[in-house]
């Protein structure tokens, strides 16, 4: 059976920006477990092959979403491209845990088109790169998630802050400005990024969160990323107490793949990235737990 499509669905977020969401999944009628995807910095839900991950996960049984942060830069209107500059501006990580949230709540609630093909009490969340932190805490903090995959996942935010004389200028300014390499365009972080990380600096600690799981968490580099260092893996596989480490020889950032993605053969990094997911989403999470899972010796 082919896969099903509901896309570019709105959802009411609580910061005054939609958030925009695709549905990939079996329309078998059957309740299947939920997996909800989280993009990166610089990202969108249609960069890459994101799609095709979805495609495959949904294949595989699942009820797969993936959507925009409120504040990504992107409008229902422009999908792929950073044309709304100020919301990305105005974005910081406490938005955009809400913004997952509002996507849990969303899919979770009775009157759910599909609520009769989900499991509720199966949700698993990914997240790439800077959506690694974003599930990692959000999922410390949600009793109702039993599963985690972050793939090129940062383990620290604080230390992407300028610091000395350089958050000096920002706070004098209000706003400095990074490129966006693949576009060419300037892009504006406003102040209360860096404001709104110190103020809830213990929310947002990675660490923490990460010791505080109760759930088997997949962990997924490439040997050569030169965006998030391997040794960032290495830390989430020290704090998690049940890690599976998947370290992907020769993978980069994005494990081979690139925007826009018009390749009919995927990398066999990302292959192997997908496939791997797939088989961690299909165990059991006792078994990953008691394969994994710290025990009272260790």
């Amino acid at each position: 059976m082919e896969v099903s499509k509901e896309l570019n669905l709105v959802i009411e977020g609580k910061h005054n920006k939609p958030i925009v969401a695709d549905l990939i999944f079996k329309d078998d009628g059957k309740p299947k477990p939920i997996v909800i995807f989280t993009h990166g910095y610089k990202g969108f839900k249609d960069w890459g092959a994101w799609e095709v991950m979805g495609e495959k996960i949904a294949e595989a049984g699942f009820m797969f979403v993936k959507f925009n942060f409120s504040h990504n830069g992107t409008d229902p209107e422009n999908l792929t491209e950073f044309r709304d500059i100020e919301a990305f501006g105005d974005n910081n990580f406490i938005i955009e845990l809400d913004d997952l949230q509002s996507v849990l709540d969303w899919i979770l609630m009775p009157d759910f088109k599909f609520a009769q093909q989900i499991k509720p009490d199966e949700i698993s969340l990914i997240g790439h790169s800077r959506g690694g932190g974003i599930v990692l805490i959000k999922a410390a903090e949600e009793k109702r998630i039993t599963k985690i995959i972050t793939l090129a996942s940062v383990s620290d935010y604080g230390s992407r802050f300028p610091e000395g004389k350089e958050l000096e200028a920002w706070e004098k300014k209000g706003v400095r400005y990074i490129l966006n390499t693949r576009t060419g365009r300037k892009l504006p972080h406003h102040y209360q990024f860096y404001k709104s990380y110190k103020e809830n600096k213990e929310r947002l600690n990675i660490k923490k969160a990460a010791k505080k799981l109760q759930i088997p968490h997949l962990i997924a580099h490439g040997s050569s990323d030169t965006s998030v260092s391997i040794g960032e893996a290495g830390n989430l596989f020290e704090w998690s107490p049940a890690p599976k480490l998947l370290l992907v020889e020769n993978a980069d950032h994005v494990f081979g793949i690139s925007h826009p993605w018009n390749e009919q053969e995927l990398p066999k990094e990302f292959k192997h990235v997908i496939s791997k997911t797939i088989d961690f989403l299909k165990t059991d999470s006792k078994v990953l737990w008691d394969e994994y899972g710290e025990t009272e010796d260790d």
